[in-house]
């Protein structure tokens, strides 16, 4: 096992200090350099986390033969080019979700990846939540018999970056972010339905976006917002099962219910965490202490602690001491119906995976 892995990060803003934030923790992980154009933040954060190389140009970072891997944190249409250049590089590759601003990007990311015989994943948290992991020990057991349906949820009441007070204009500018709600928040929540699901195959995508809650409209002219606050979906798998998906960045609603499957023997409610099932002839609404669960489980298993979070898994897997959870397909097939939705939406019918894959135009930023 090595016990120390040596990496770069491209990108300090604020999803790069979180992701520094994690490293910070994990012992094995040691932060050698990072890039950034913003020289000034870059000199920041540098001396805040102790990183003692610093370039303004990613493409000198990448130069270092003693960086094992890097972790992508950029806006959304430069991850495919930025990830790719790393992969060829020779270089394992973190991203930041969502996995890039169009299928195709992700696409030539995941396949560079292959043909490059190098590591990459993405950044998907809700697969490190305690409620996902006693999900898939209740999947795993059989206990939801048949399952043939889900539901995928994420509920902000007014949380659109920049024009509801927080975060940059980037984040709502469509040839920067490549979406809106779906991108942002919909990859988590959808990402975990497909990895409990066991990642089935898609068949067919309908859909529909929206933005019509009201905003500041300062912030609506100078951001440029040309993204949706609410995306909505229904998936059909070729296995026969299925899946909704509602993603909210503005509604008019008090909290959607949370995500959920459900099978001929039982049901799981992920937020908040509960099993529902007939027991004696009697309907039976289950409650769990996945705490107390998860300390026993961190006790008694070997390697726990590499599923605590992504960047402890990620380095856990670069230590050799785990295998990878695949991130990299999961994010891609969440691409997939993301896009599909968008899809469904502009042509106004439900479509196929393979329409997709054949419509979908690269977004990717020129370096």
């Amino acid at each position: 096992m090595k016990s120390k892995i040596r990496l770069g990060i491209i990108g300090v803003g604020q999803i790069g200090k979180h992701h520094l934030e994690n490293y910070s923790k994990i012992q094995a992980a040691e932060m050698v350099a990072a890039s950034d154009i913003n020289e000034a933040e870059l000199k920041k954060v540098a001396e805040r986390f102790e990183i003692p190389n610093t370039y303004a140009d990613f493409r000198e970072l990448l130069e270092r033969d003693d960086i094992e891997a890097v972790d992508v944190c950029l806006h959304n249409n430069l991850h495919a080019p930025v990830t790719i250049a790393a992969l060829q590089s020779g270089k394992h590759v973190y991203c930041e979700k969502p996995m890039a601003g169009a299928y195709i990007d992700a696409k030539a990311m995941f396949d560079t990846a292959r043909r490059c015989n190098k590591k990459l994943s993405i950044q998907l948290s809700t697969l490190f939540s305690k409620e996902t992991k006693a999900a898939k020990r209740l999947i795993g057991e059989g206990r939801l018999g048949h399952i043939y349906h889900a539901r995928s949820t994420g509920f902000r009441r007014r949380g659109r970056p920049f024009v509801d007070g927080y975060g940059t204009a980037n984040f709502v500018k469509k040839d920067v972010a490549g979406g809106g709600a779906l991108y942002d928040m919909g990859v988590y929540h959808i990402s975990q339905m497909l990895y409990l699901l066991g990642l089935p195959s898609v068949e067919r995508i309908t859909g529909k976006i929206y933005q019509e809650t009201g905003m500041d409209e300062g912030r609506r002219k100078s951001s440029g917002y040309s993204v949706e606050e609410l995306g909505l979906g229904f998936v059909r798998f070729s296995s026969g099962l299925t899946l909704d998906i509602v993603e909210s960045w503005a509604i008019h609603l008090n909290p959607f219910e949370g995500s959920f499957i459900v099978g001929s023997e039982g049901g799981i409610r992920l937020e908040p965490f509960s099993y529902h099932t007939s027991f004696g002839d009697m309907d039976m609404d289950a409650t769990f202490n996945i705490d107390g669960a998860d300390w026993r489980w961190h006790q008694l298993r070997e390697n726990e602690d590499a599923y605590d979070s992504p960047q402890h898994h990620w380095i856990a897997v670069l230590q050799d001491r785990v295998p990878l959870i695949p991130t990299d397909q999961t994010a891609l097939q969440t691409m997939l119906i993301s896009e599909g939705i968008y899809l469904s939406d502009k042509l106004g019918h439900e479509i196929t995976a393979e329409e997709v894959e054949r419509n979908s135009k690269s977004t990717a930023l020129k370096l």
